[in-house]
């Protein structure tokens, strides 16, 4: 068994029970952080006491060989003539349900279907969201493994990121490389833009080639036992400006400083600023207009972020990355990304990949 969903679980159990509740987790991504498995048609009961798993015929056998953390895995063919029983048997008459993630028609069908129970929608999301903000010692090393994964395809690729690629051409052989390399899937849809396309942040690749003078940015991430990376490397090819140099020189400052003032007891707009306030300097403010970082996990974007409006404090065991970057519309963009572990004493940057302006 994992220790770390097993300890998840009965964490999510003693908040319930605090407030003598149950919850209903529908969602495939916090099934799969409570459970480690993955399915479409899946549902979790959670009280205080107690879990289940509800799957359909598809998922059944699969499920009882693999979820280890709940009472009973439960056959049904019709989710709700299944689940009215037994919340009747445990006697629940109050149930959490993820209102983030929740359709107002899904809502309303379970309200008709069990008329004597509340539903609330305003407090597991937040519990759920602490929860998985707090990486174990064995997600951290998936974050870890799906990071060197993503750092030897890029390798394996900079011998053809040169004059004449083709951006679409080089994200597909990175997202290939990955896979190869045995990336269980891909983070998000790889971003490889050069010259004025660098200037859009989430730009798409396209049939552009690279040309002498152009900066390329790959933004991109592997998944290895369900869990993300997420990294940004900024290459130059041929040769640079000064301007160039000096805008990839502030962005690097930028992306140090604030890693050297990532620790435990941080607040996140905090760290945001000291990477902020060093691009504001240089003149390049209007040019960094997202937050600097996100947490990472079984999704690419989790609690917390590092974000000029975020009042939460870091704590030992939250993963984040920090991506300061120059957008100039019409000129480049420049974006360098690294993902770090928070401690007590600082962070630990879990990512390897050389940061330095390099020149193809």
């Amino acid at each position: 068994m994992k220790d770390g969903v097993l300890m998840s679980i009965e964490k999510l159990k003693y908040m319930l029970r605090e407030r003598n509740a149950s919850a209903l987790i529908m969602s495939e991504d916090n099934i799969r952080y409570f459970t480690s498995f993955s399915s479409t048609n899946g549902y979790l009961l959670v009280t205080g006491e107690n879990a289940f798993f509800l799957t359909d015929s598809r998922y059944f056998e699969a499920a009882c060989k693999t979820i280890k953390t709940v009472d009973a895995v439960l056959l049904f063919e019709n989710f709700e003539k299944s689940l009215v029983p037994l919340v009747g048997e445990l006697c629940i008459k109050s149930i959490s349900v993820e209102g983030a993630r929740i359709t107002v028609k899904r809502l309303n069908e379970l309200q008709k279907k069990f008329s004597d129970v509340e539903f609330e929608t305003q407090k597991l999301d937040g519990e759920i969201e602490l929860l998985r903000a707090m990486k174990s010692e064995e997600e951290c090393r998936n974050i870890v493994k799906a990071q060197r994964i993503a750092e030897k395809a890029l390798e394996m690729l900079l011998p053809e990121v040169k004059v004449g690629a083709v951006e679409r051409e080089l994200s597909l052989e990175l997202d290939y490389t990955m896979l190869k390399l045995g990336a269980q899937a891909l983070s998000f849809e790889t971003i490889a833009v050069s010259g004025k396309n660098g200037s859009m942040p989430h730009g798409v690749p396209g049939s552009k080639r690279i040309e002498s003078g152009d900066f390329i940015t790959f933004d991109f991430g592997a998944v290895y036992n369900d869990y993300h990376s997420d990294m940004t490397r900024t290459f130059a090819v041929g040769d640079v400006s000064d301007k160039q140099r000096d805008v990839y020189e502030t962005v690097l400052k930028a992306q140090k400083d604030a890693i050297s003032e990532i620790c435990a007891g941080k607040r996140c707009s905090d760290i945001d600023r000291t990477a902020r306030d060093i691009i504001v300097g240089k003149g390049f403010g209007e040019y960094f207009g997202h937050g600097l970082g996100h947490g990472v996990g079984i999704e690419i974007h989790e609690f917390p972020n590092l974000s000029p409006h975020s009042d939460t404090v870091l704590e030992t065991g939250h993963i984040v990355t920090v991506e300061p970057g120059i957008y100039i519309p019409g000129e480049f963009g420049i974006r360098i990304e690294d993902m770090v572990y928070v401690t007590d004493e600082g962070c630990r940057n879990l990512t390897e990949f050389p940061k330095e302006l390099c020149i193809l």
